[in-house]
């Protein structure tokens, strides 16, 4: 009789340790599921203010340098040079494209 309790304890203790990383394992995928979930949902918002900071970024250069030239802002002469550094940075960002590609 006392083979017979000494059998079963190990059987019991083997179930314990075989659940315990079981258990850990879906406390990972929960917190894994949460951050995912809160990344889409917050994605967009993320996206929206980084584009707002980029366009923010873009105009104070285009202040900036126009008015080196004496432009001030909302005048026709500011706003052609505003377009023609628009044309520099997009020139520029096919030649980045490019040297990445290995074309240049």
């Amino acid at each position: 009789m006392t083979e017979a309790r000494s059998k079963a304890r190990p059987s019991h203790d083997t179930a314990d340790q075989m659940q315990r990383p079981t258990v850990a394992a879906a406390l990972v995928l929960a917190v894994v599921t949460a951050f995912g979930l809160h990344a889409l949902v917050s994605a967009p918002a993320l996206r929206q203010a980084a584009e707002a900071e980029l366009a923010r970024v873009i105009a104070d250069e285009d202040r900036d340098v126009c008015g080196r030239f004496g432009l001030r802002p909302g005048t026709t002469p500011f706003v052609a040079c505003s377009r023609e550094l628009a044309n520099v940075r997009r020139k520029q960002s096919d030649r980045d494209q490019a040297t990445a590609a290995g074309i240049l």
